[in-house]
């Protein structure tokens, strides 16, 4: 003969329930924790080689000002006197060592600074606090002198959004995941794809 089953009693039913929700809770946060673990090991990243300079850094990030910043390839650059990245295409000076107001800079926030060395020759360098990242002076740069301005995500302000949405908005397809241990894409260097 088959024994009765007993009825669950309300606190039971209660109990088992509660431990159930907790178990799917605790595999729930084991499974966002893992992938986040996963992806941990990359960070994204702009390659400067494929970057056209559409100016979407700037506007589509969920940070404000953008996480990507203008960085200068010293190395690359040839000190010229009239640095494209700095001056707008076709800015004549009245003399040798002008010193330039805002409206003749193609940066929209000042973040190119200006420093004479020697000769004919300035230093420009960037203030990353002032840089917003719009690319006008890559741009610049690329078009008319020997491209050692270009962009790049700064990590120490980057938030590593599992789905980028300066990626999802970037028409050359130039950002991807790069490995957390070499983060920085620089011109020059061999960019495995």
């Amino acid at each position: 003969m088959s024994e009765p089953k007993k009825q669950l009693s309300r606190r039971e039913m209660l109990r088992r329930g509660a431990l159930g929700a907790g178990l799917a809770g605790v595999a729930g946060t084991a499974a966002v924790l893992a992938a986040r673990t996963a992806r941990s090991g990359t960070v994204w990243q702009l390659d400067p080689e494929k970057c056209i300079q559409c100016g979407n850094c700037a506007v589509n990030c969920v940070l404000d000002p953008s996480a990507v910043r203008v960085v200068h390839a010293f190395a690359l650059c040839g000190y010229c006197d009239l640095c494209f990245g700095y001056f707008p295409p076709g800015f004549e000076p009245d003399d040798e060592f002008e010193t330039p107001g805002a409206e003749s800079q193609l940066c929209p926030t000042g973040a190119i600074l200006r420093r004479w060395t020697e000769g004919p020759h300035f230093e420009y360098t960037i203030d990353e606090a002032l840089c917003i990242g719009c690319g006008k002076c890559v741009k610049g740069c690329g078009a008319f002198g020997n491209g050692s301005l270009f962009l790049q995500v700064r990590h120490n302000r980057c938030l590593n959004c599992n789905e980028c949405s300066i990626a999802a908005a970037c028409p050359a397809g130039a950002y991807r995941r790069v490995p957390a241990d070499h983060p920085y894409l620089l011109k020059g260097e061999d960019q495995k794809a």
